[in-house]
């Protein structure tokens, strides 16, 4: 009896031992930028997190966010790899590398048109955020701040910034305190 309850134990540990070493050979996920090369977005690098703000140019609620999306793009990408996604099922690398252009994006933008990274993460919304820690654990996922408190529902200004804290928080070590907010705005075109 003591054997089988052994060998049970082996075959067990053989398989999740399988299992991580595939799931670790497993390739980077990989998107098109609008630069004309291939990122990893998943990937932190020598970062702490990775944020990756999914956004489309064919929702009018994500123009609103596109300064602030910016802004949070270079005073935290020393610390954290940073990149826009363009999820939406009709996208073309044309289009997001037009959107970009006219908003002075300066992090890299991918077109994730297959919409891989979207279910991976379970992005619904543009704009909506969702920060990942090194080892792909989702920290953070939701709005940039308050500035709509429903669908059509715009302050005048945003007053508070949702993912700044969560940010501040988890460069400091620290768990998110509300580690999911509800995004405002367009559902991602074409994703089931």
């Amino acid at each position: 009896m003591r054997f089988f309850q052994n060998t049970r134990v082996a075959l067990a540990v053989l398989f999740v031992t399988s299992f991580l070493s595939l799931s670790a050979a497993e390739p980077a996920l990989e998107l098109q930028g609008t630069d004309g090369q291939m990122h990893t977005p998943l990937v932190a690098g020598d970062k702490k997190a990775v944020v990756l703000f999914f956004v489309s140019p064919f929702c009018s609620t994500t123009r609103p966010f596109m300064k602030e999306i910016n802004a949070i793009a270079a005073d935290y990408a020393d610390r954290a790899a940073v990149s826009l996604i363009h999820s939406d099922s009709e996208i073309t690398v044309e289009v997001a590398l037009q959107h970009a252009d006219m908003n002075e994006v300066k992090a890299p933008v991918l077109v994730d048109k297959d919409q891989k990274l979207a279910k991976l993460v379970k992005a619904t919304i543009t704009p909506e955020a969702v920060v990942l820690s090194p080892t792909g654990e989702v920290l953070y996922q939701g709005r940039i701040n308050d500035l709509y408190l429903g669908p059509t529902k715009r302050q005048r200004a945003a007053t508070t910034k949702d993912l700044r804290h969560a940010l501040d928080a988890i460069l400091a070590g620290n768990p998110v305190p509300q580690p999911q907010m509800e995004a405002q705005g367009c559902k991602i075109g074409g994703l089931k």
